[in-house]
């Protein structure tokens, strides 16, 4: 019978070498992973208690614009049904966060048949990307021409709001029909909760072309803390009295 090879009670060098260079890897990678797990946490952490907050925010605001705003919308729902025929409020149907639809509500501005008479006008639109402005767009009542540059017209939204549709700062809700051409980077702008005014409201609104308020959207996506609401709220004031970019 052959000798039975002895076992070997200790590694060389090498295999010693290579044995620490795993152990050391391996406990470099378990720390990887720790501050990995740490670091989604407090995201986590920071998304649901921005979102808490934004939602106080929300109600808190909302409520107190309505009862301060009553007075107003109650004259401009007695002069827009002295003016035309039609209900007062127009409710629409709109695109929310994720893709969820939902009517968003404004103060009727134009005629009952505007939606019927878009066809024929869209080889005026001034707008580029999916959207349709026209800075004289003969839809338009008189009555709705003043609360459209005052921004009357979207007040009612407030309910919105409160519902929890929409929030007070946020991208701009579109039309289902304009988001079915967006592209895959537009579509970010549904990551958010859409809002009653925010970035791209406060740089220019109607005057900025599609691009450059897609980039604004994302950029507020990206930024979105209940500082920069406050900034936005703040801004939004000079920005309704002056008109600019509302037609």
């Amino acid at each position: 019978m052959s000798a039975m090879k002895p076992i070997p009670t200790s590694y060389d060098a090498k295999s010693q070498r290579m044995l620490e260079i795993f152990a050391q890897r391996r406990f470099q990678r378990n720390r990887a992973n720790q501050r990995l797990r740490f670091t989604l946490s407090l995201w986590v952490i920071r998304t649901k208690l921005l979102t808490r907050l934004k939602r106080v925010l929300d109600i808190t605001v909302a409520s107190i614009a309505i009862v301060l705003t009553a007075p107003i919308m109650l004259i401009t729902a007695i002069l827009i049904k002295l003016e035309s025929p039609g209900p007062v409020i127009f409710k629409q149907v709109r695109v929310g966060k994720d893709g969820e639809h939902f009517y968003c509500y404004k103060f009727r501005s134009m005629y009952v048949d505007a939606e019927q008479r878009l066809r024929e006008l869209q080889a005026q639109n001034e707008a580029d990307g999916p959207v349709f402005k026209m800075k004289r767009d003969p839809r338009v009542t008189r009555v709705g021409r003043v609360i459209r540059k005052l921004s009357i017209d979207e007040l009612p939204q407030l309910f919105n709001v409160l519902q929890g549709d929409m929030s007070l700062v946020g991208p701009r809700p579109a039309l289902p029909s304009e988001v079915a051409k967006y592209t895959y980077e537009q579509l970010g702008r549904l990551h958010a909760i859409p809002g009653i005014t925010g970035l791209q409201q406060v740089s220019g609104r109607s005057d900025l072309d599609f691009k450059r308020w897609v980039e604004l959207d994302l950029q507020y996506i990206a930024e979105q803390s209940i500082w920069k609401d406050f900034e936005i709220l703040l801004r939004t004031i000079p920005a309704v009295l002056l008109g600019r970019g509302a037609y």
